[in-house]
């Protein structure tokens, strides 16, 4: 059960949920072109859920010290399991879905997109040992690899199936999926930052160089508040441009994704305590899962 829990199960569980949306409700649903089956579409989920269990384990090695201060109650290694059966876990997690994307790859005729995995997990590796303690890029890494999760479908299942006959279908799906996933970036991007300000007492214990610790507490409050409100003007506008004509949509979006972000943003403005940010941080978790799980209205639409 402590191993289960060091991998975030909850986490891995969205994951899972948002794969097969994008898969399920969206582009099997508009009968575009695909290559998963249902076991090559296992592969791509153990995978992916193996790697990022991976960083779970080997960011909450490193994050053991801060921890200590920002989420005491949470600390398992140390505790419950050693670092070096935690190490351990985290090497079986890893391999285990680098080598799932090997034979992904390996089955869909296109072998060198196993280095897509690789690449991931060095990243997640790389931000658990340095990339969190410089400047926002632990941030934008983070938030780069919320927003792969989204174009993991369309590399593995969407254009191995159409290979070079693109057609105007598949572009268009493609670029909503881009947009879902810069939506995906920009709301956890926010969300990073709102982490950093529950997290500042142990992140300066830990010599991070975090947005607050670099520019204050007060400032990072405005930045987060801006970014707020460029991403719902960029969602007016994508519901103005885009699906004004989609009424279930549109009410979709009005009242789960864009409502729930004006409270987000009063919130930020006045929030003060550690658990206030704590809370702006769950609201903005469940904000991006609802917004993603929009694209499974879009059958129904058009």
């Amino acid at each position: 059960m402590h191993y289960l829990k060091l991998t975030r199960p909850i986490n891995l569980l969205l994951i899972v949920l948002l794969l097969a949306v994008v898969k399920y409700g969206f582009l099997e649903a508009m009968q575009f072109p695909t290559t998963l089956d249902g076991f090559t579409f296992s592969l791509l989920i153990i995978a992916t859920i193996c790697i990022a269990a991976g960083g779970n384990v080997i960011n909450d090695i490193y994050d053991v010290e801060t921890d200590k201060i920002n989420h005491p109650s949470r600390i398992l290694i140390g505790t419950k399991i050693s670092e070096k059966n935690a190490s351990t876990f985290y090497i079986v997690l890893t391999f285990t879905g680098v080598l799932s994307g090997f034979i992904l790859s390996n089955l869909i005729g296109h072998p060198s997109l196993a280095a897509v995995f690789v690449i991931i997990a060095a990243m997640l590796y790389g931000y658990s040992v340095s990339f969190k303690s410089v400047l926002l890029f632990g941030n934008i890494v983070v938030s780069l690899l919320v927003a792969i999760v989204l174009i993991m479908p369309i590399i593995f299942d969407l254009y191995p199936a159409i290979g070079e006959r693109v057609t105007e279908e598949t572009l268009t799906a493609t670029t909503l999926l881009l947009q879902y996933a810069l939506f995906a970036f920009g709301i956890n991007f926010i969300r990073e930052i709102i982490k950093d300000l529950q997290d500042i007492n142990g992140d300066q214990k830990g010599e991070r160089n975090t947005l607050p610790i670099a520019i204050g507490r007060q400032r990072s409050v405005y930045v987060a508040f801006g970014l707020t409100i460029c991403l719902l003007g960029g969602l007016v506008y994508h519901v103005y441009m885009h699906i004004y004509s989609a009424k279930s949509l549109v009410l979709y979006f009005l009242f789960l994704i864009i409502a729930p972000l004006l409270f987000v943003l009063v919130t930020i403005w006045k929030a003060e305590k550690k658990s206030d940010f704590s809370k702006i941080s769950i609201l903005l978790k469940i904000i991006m899962f609802l917004g993603i799980c929009s694209l499974a209205l879009y059958p129904f639409t058009y």
